[in-house]
């Protein structure tokens, strides 16, 4: 019998989200003859029952094409607004599913996404999802679509960078995306020539950067590029972080949870400005003058790279290769070159962090790079 299969496309935009629709459609077609409907806006337009058929037309000259044609939000199926409330519209999605007579859903995002399906998963629903993030922070997978054209585009504006910087003799900070994770600042830093990488993973000290950029001085060097993970904390800001990551993992009910959570919410909104803080800092501490570029969603867009349209597109037909054989509950991740399924539940809530003794850190320890803690490391 056809199988009836749904995607959807949820969380940030990313490149690769559209070769990897395209890679689902036609392996769908033309290897098993399936029907795939495509839900609009994520998660929301599975509850409001918007789709649209994928037929082979639909997906022809998407390949190079930057972010989503489905659309996407950050809806949660069990946190909804709707009608100006929040509401858990978990029941109409699954009524949706059966009402189109799915087979199955391919649910493509990060590590919400991922939580998500899981959720759908446990309600009874066959679910396989694809890992997509430019932040490269899900568990499980060695790489995610989307995240290599990031990182070109975060080198390629750290390569700019470094003219201005050596004209005006300044320091220059730029904050690259990453959300809790350094992946993106890391190796941008060391494929851009940064003097400074600071990542969430080394929690930095203000007088060791100081210090790099004054040594930088005393041999001649008069500018300085810090390549700043949107994620990275000073040692004070980690550790107030983790006492209320304590506090909320030790809290006894429902409700001092729920106040430790919201205590570690207004911490991180307060050091949402903490790039231009830095920047003033050094600008004080180096008597030189300091600027900060924000990349923000400028590394979503645009074309994506060969290498997230080759990822997308293996794991996209990899997938639909599983649900053919009646494998449900995965992820497909890449493992080397090749695509593999692993089980939701060891994917969903764990994050992907670079461990401390990554190959990337300890290249840019060894090229001489400040990480932002040489100070405590030498005490």
């Amino acid at each position: 019998m056809t199988k009836h299969i749904g995607i959807l496309t949820a969380g940030g935009d990313s490149p690769g989200l559209n070769a990897a629709i395209r890679g689902v459609c036609k392996t769908a077609h033309g290897s098993y003859g399936m029907n795939i409907i495509g839900f609009r806006d994520g998660f929301r337009g599975l509850m409001e029952n918007r789709f649209i058929r994928m037929d082979s037309d639909v997906v022809s000259g998407v390949l190079s094409v930057g972010g989503t044609m489905l659309g996407t939000s950050r809806d949660k199926p069990h946190r909804m607004m709707v009608g100006g409330k929040m509401q858990d519209m978990t029941d109409v999605i699954v009524e949706n599913y059966h009402a189109n007579h799915l087979d199955a859903l391919i649910c493509l995002g990060g590590g919400g996404t991922q939580k998500n399906a899981l959720r759908l998963m446990q309600r009874g629903l066959n679910i396989v999802t694809l890992p997509k993030t430019i932040d490269r922070d899900i568990a499980m997978t060695d790489s995610t679509f989307g995240f290599d054209t990031a990182l070109g585009i975060a080198t390629d504006a750290i390569d700019r960078l470094h003219s201005t910087a050596h004209s005006h003799h300044r320091i220059i900070v730029v904050e690259i995306m990453g959300h809790r994770t350094g992946w993106l600042a890391m190796g941008a830093g060391i494929a851009g020539g940064a003097d400074v990488i600071l990542i969430p993973e080394i929690a930095y000290d203000v007088e060791s950067i100081s210090q790099a950029i004054l040594t930088r001085v005393r041999g001649g060097k008069q500018f300085s590029i810090v390549a700043m993970s949107e994620g990275a904390m000073s040692v004070e800001e980690s550790e107030a972080v983790r006492a209320a990551e304590l506090r909320r993992e030790q809290a006894e009910d429902k409700e001092e949870r729920k106040r430790a959570k919201e205590e570690l919410s207004q911490i991180f909104r307060h050091y949402t400005d903490r790039t231009l803080s830095l920047s003033k800092t050094l600008e004080e501490s180096t008597g030189l003058e300091s600027r900060i570029t924000i990349l923000g969603h400028l590394q979503r867009g645009g074309t994506p790279s060969a290498a997230d349209r080759l990822i997308a597109s293996s794991l996209g037909s990899a997938c639909v290769d599983l649900i053919h054989e009646g494998t449900f509950g995965v992820m497909v991740a890449l493992h080397g070159n090749k695509p593999v399924p692993v089980p939701l539940e060891e994917v969903a809530g764990v994050r992907r962090v670079i461990p401390q003794d990554h190959p990337w850190i300890n290249t840019a320890r060894r090229l001489g790079i400040c990480l932002g803690d040489e100070l405590r490391r030498s005490t």
